[in-house]
């Protein structure tokens, strides 16, 4: 895969070609600045990825994105 090119949800891809994941550490309003300021409405900006992935059950931010961000 040639590198540089871009992945799922504008993530990267490694050398090996394999998607990397976004980091339990980001950030939800570093997120809502790439999928907008409706993205996990109600819950502050500051609050981490890894925290909102376990109040809501999910494992993924993928799978975040398609139950509750449309």
């Amino acid at each position: 895969m040639a590198r540089g090119r871009r992945g799922l949800d504008r993530r990267h891809r490694d050398r090996g070609g394999r998607i990397e994941k976004k980091h339990g550490n980001t950030r939800v309003g570093s997120l809502r600045k790439e999928y907008g300021p409706k993205f996990a409405k109600g819950r502050r900006k500051d609050m981490m990825l890894k925290t909102l992935l376990k109040e809501t059950g999910l494992a993924s931010l993928h799978e975040y994105l398609r139950r509750h961000h449309k």
